[in-house]
C-alpha cells in the first residue's frame, strides 16, 4: 500500500468519481490512477468503487470507510512533513487559505500584504468560494484554513474562533429619498427594490432574519455573490443595495451615499476554520494574529484542545466578547465616552450560559445595573462611574473561562 495509492482514491471520490477530472487534478494518467486503484483493491481484498464498464459508478460501503481513513493518513503524513519543515525552516513553506470574494477583497488584503512582508518565502494560495465550498476544502484538508461567515458552524471536525464583527449599510445614489430619513428603518427600505447577496453570503441569513421579525417582505430583485457586482446594478438604478459595509470605499463609490444600517440588523461575525489535528506552523499562528490581534497562539492552542461542546464555547466567548470590551475600552478617552452594550450583553449571557457561579457573582453589580437600563443601548460613564472596573473584570473573568 502506498500513499500515492490513497492520493488516487480521495481524489476519485472528490471529483465525483470522474478518474479523467483526477488525473488531471493530479498531473498523472488517466490509465495510471485506474491501475493503481486496482492495485489498491486486490491487497485489501474489497473493493473501493464499483463499476459499469470502464465507468465508476458509486462509492461501496467498505469504500466509504476505506475512504475516510485514507483523507485522515493524508491529512497525518501532511502532518510529518509539515513538522519536519517546521524544524528545518520555519521561514518557509506555504500557506493556504479558503475564503470568500468579500473577505479576499476587502478584509485581508492590507494583513496578506503585512503577512508577505515579514515572510517573503512563503507562498500564499487563496481559495474563493461559496461558504459550504469554503468550509467543505479545509474539512478536507485542502487548505490550512478558512475564513467566512457562514457555514463552518454545520463541521464539529472545524475549530472555529471569532476574528471580528461586521454590520451592514443601505447603498443609494446621491439624492436617493431614503437619504433624507432621519432615522433608516427596515419598513422604509422594503418600499425599494432590492439588490444583495445571495442566499448563504455574506450573512445573509441575519439580514432576511430582520425584515421576518417586522413581517416584512423585501423586494429582493437581483442577487449576487460579489459587492462590486452589486454596486454597478445600483448604479443601473435596478434597485438599491444592502452590502457589508466595509465592501463601501469612499473613494471608488463616491458616486454613491452609505447609509448605516447597523440598528437595523444583527451584527454577524467572522470567523476563522481550521481542521481539529492539523499541524500548525508558526507562521500561521503570526498569520492568525495579524488578522485577528485577539487570537493569539495560546488561546488557538487552547481551542486546539478543547474536547466538549461547553469547553469550546468558554475558549470563543473568551475571544469573540473579550475582544469586544477591548475595542471598547479604548473608548474610554473621556469620562462621558460612550460603550456599546452589545458586548457586555453577549459577555454576561456567555458567563450565564457557562454557569460560572464566581463569575456570575462579580459581575452582579453590572448585571443589575443593564437589565435597570435595558432600553438603553449605550450608557455614558457618568452614569455608571465605575464601569472601567466591571470592564477590567469581565475582561479577566472571560480570560478565565475554560
Amino acid at each position: 500500500m502506498k500513499l500515492q495509492q490513497l492520493r488516487y482514491i480521495v481524489e476519485v471520490s472528490r471529483q465525483g468519481l470522474n478518474i479523467s477530472s483526477a488525473a488531471e487534478k493530479l498531473h498523472t494518467s488517466q490509465p495510471g490512477i485506474s491501475k493503481q486503484i486496482r492495485l489498491l483493491e486486490d491487497e485489501l481484498g474489497v473493493e473501493i468503487f464499483t463499476r459499469s464498464g470502464k465507468h465508476l459508478t458509486h462509492v461501496t460501503q467498505a469504500g466509504e470507510m476505506i475512504l475516510r481513513e485514507a483523507e485522515e493518513i493524508l491529512r497525518r503524513a501532511n502532518s510529518l512533513r509539515q513538522i519536519a519543515q517546521e524544524f528545518n525552516d520555519p521561514s518557509c513553506g506555504s500557506l493556504s487559505i479558503a475564503t470568500t470574494h468579500t473577505q479576499a477583497r476587502y478584509a485581508l488584503p492590507a494583513v496578506i500584504n503585512d503577512f508577505i512582508r515579514q515572510y517573503p518565502n512563503i507562498a500564499m494560495h487563496i481559495h474563493q468560494g461559496t461558504p459550504m465550498q469554503i468550509a467543505q476544502m479545509v474539512a478536507e484538508g485542502q487548505v490550512d484554513m478558512a475564513i467566512a461567515t457562514e457555514a463552518m458552524e454545520q463541521f464539529p471536525e472545524l475549530i472555529t474562533l471569532p476574528c471580528y464583527r461586521w454590520n451592514r449599510c443601505v447603498l443609494v445614489p446621491k439624492n436617493h429619498p431614503l437619504c433624507a430619513e432621519s432615522s433608516l428603518s427596515l419598513a422604509a427600505i422594503a418600499q425599494y427594490p432590492i439588490v444583495t447577496y445571495v442566499s448563504g453570503f455574506t450573512g445573509r441569513s441575519k439580514q432576511d432574519a430582520a425584515f421576518l421579525r417586522e413581517n416584512l417582505v423585501p423586494q429582493v430583485v437581483f442577487t449576487a455573490t460579489d459587492a462590486d457586482v452589486i454596486k454597478t446594478y445600483v448604479r443601473l438604478g435596478l434597485g438599491i443595495g444592502i452590502i457589508a459595509h466595509m465592501a463601501f470605499d469612499t473613494a471608488v463609490d463616491s458616486d454613491l451615499v452609505a447609509l448605516d444600517a447597523s440598528h437595523l440588523f444583527e451584527p454577524s461575525v467572522t470567523r476563522l476554520g481550521i481542521r481539529r489535528g492539523t499541524f500548525i506552523r508558526s507562521y500561521m499562528y503570526d498569520f492568525i494574529a495579524h488578522f485577528a490581534p485577539h487570537l493569539d497562539k495560546a488561546r488557538v492552542v487552547a481551542a486546539s484542545q478543547q474536547t466538549t461542546a461547553e469547553e469550546r464555547a468558554g475558549v470563543v466567548f473568551r475571544c469573540q466578547f473579550t475582544c469586544a470590551l477591548r475595542l471598547n475600552a479604548r473608548q474610554l478617552c473621556t469620562p462621558a465616552a460612550y460603550i456599546n452594550m452589545v458586548g457586555i450583553v453577549k459577555a454576561l449571557q456567555a458567563v450565564q450560559a457557562l454557569q460560572c457561579r464566581q463569575t456570575r457573582y462579580s459581575l452582579r453589580p453590572l448585571h443589575q445595573w443593564f437589565w435597570q437600563q435595558r432600553s438603553v443601548e449605550q450608557f455614558s460613564l457618568e452614569r455608571f462611574p465605575r464601569a472601567e472596573f466591571w470592564l477590567d473584570k469581565i475582561g479577566f473573568v472571560l480570560f478565565e473561562i475554560s
